[in-house]
């Protein structure tokens, strides 16, 4: 990646109660939201959550119900997509395949009137920035996906936007590309010093890229925070189950004096909290899951998946099926049984509507 910086195109986008509805039906819900200026914000949730119809209502291409959108403190809501000053790249580039690579950069800033030479400037400077610029003269169909991809990114560059929303914007690539293209979006954040809002279903990429991640489930917000903070201190089961790879561990379970009694009888030793015998749901992640003799669970190893640097074990137990987190040369084999033990100062409680009641006990 080039090191060419750009003037800086900051914007601060705010959403305030806003609702989307269609029919009878709300897409979205009383959504509040803060952007900062030069935040790489990530949206992360299950399809069908609303998260492009989010990064829709912000670029302005369909109108919102209820509610306000402002950027840099001016009220957008009436203000056409094409005045927005928002560049959105799709996870389609849509590139136009009779024209050359810096035809297709230049593209957007010619239609809006731009002279020659400014765009030609423009498209140097992106091209450099993306280490495109040995595949100026090629048409679409002679690039990779990634270089198309690249294309696509550099295009709304050359529009030189106030700020960036990215809807899946790199979901059609194989794992390789996604992984380079990932990396270099976090870069031109930072080379940009512009805003980027970044749609994904992949909860992985979003806590690899995001400064902040917004997680939505049906149309709400359920979190936002760092990606440490949705890992660590998740506000509900979903978030907390959403939220890491491998996905948190769930046994149902009741308090006690001293902790938490599972259903099946094993004692849980955990800082005691709550009030004696409320039921509870307690959540552990596969790194705090152990094998350790003096353990309270008998689990039976189901498969042991490798995956290079560690490896993931699949343990039926009588309370629940879990997921441990392993050392490369982990010698488990299937239908094996092994002494567990949960890191009682990283448990997770939550009540029975879903609620977290202690987000982490440390």
């Amino acid at each position: 990646m080039g090191q060419i910086r750009y003037d800086p195109l900051m914007a601060r986008i705010s959403l305030t109660h806003v609702t989307q509805r269609v029919g009878s039906t709300d897409r979205l819900s009383d959504i509040t939201l803060e952007v900062a200026d030069r935040e790489f914000l990530v949206v992360v949730g299950p399809s069908g959550c609303g998260k492009t119809s989010l990064l829709r209502l912000i670029a302005g291409l369909d109108p919102v119900t209820h509610g306000t959108i402002s950027i840099d403190g001016e009220p957008a809501n009436a203000v056409p997509a094409e005045r927005r000053g928002l560049a959105m790249v799709f996870q389609n580039h849509a590139l136009y395949p009779h024209l050359t690579v810096a035809d297709n950069l230049g593209f957007a800033r010619r239609m809006a009137g731009a002279d020659r030479q400014s765009v030609a400037a423009a498209v140097r400077r992106a091209a450099a920035l993306l280490e495109l610029e040995p595949l100026l003269a090629r048409k679409p169909h002679e690039l990779s996906a990634g270089q198309r991809q690249r294309v696509a990114i550099g295009r709304a560059i050359v529009a030189a936007p106030r700020g960036y929303l990215f809807d899946e914007a790199l979901a059609n690539l194989d794992a390789v590309l996604r992984a380079q293209l990932r990396t270099d979006l976090v870069r031109l954040n930072r080379a940009l010093q512009t805003t980027m809002i970044y749609v994904t279903h992949d909860q992985t990429e979003a806590m690899i890229m995001a400064d902040r991640i917004v997680v939505l489930n049906a149309g709400r917000i359920e979190q936002i925070g760092t990606p440490r903070d949705l890992h660590d201190r998740p506000v509900n089961r979903f978030v907390a189950g959403f939220i890491g790879a491998p996905g948190m561990n769930f046994c149902p379970a009741t308090s006690t004096a001293t902790g938490f009694l599972l259903a099946h009888g094993a004692a849980v030793a955990a800082p005691a909290r709550l009030a004696v015998g409320r039921p509870v749901t307690l959540g552990v992640r596969p790194e705090h899951v152990r094998i350790d003799p003096a353990g309270p669970l008998r689990g039976r190893v189901e498969r042991v998946e490798h995956v290079g640097f560690e490896a993931h074990v699949h343990l039926q137990t009588d309370d629940a099926a879990l997921m441990m987190r392993a050392p490369a040369d982990c010698a488990l084999r299937a239908d094996e049984i092994v002494p567990l033990a949960f890191d009682g100062a990283h448990l997770h409680v939550f009540g029975p509507d879903g609620v977290a009641l202690e987000r982490k006990l440390d």
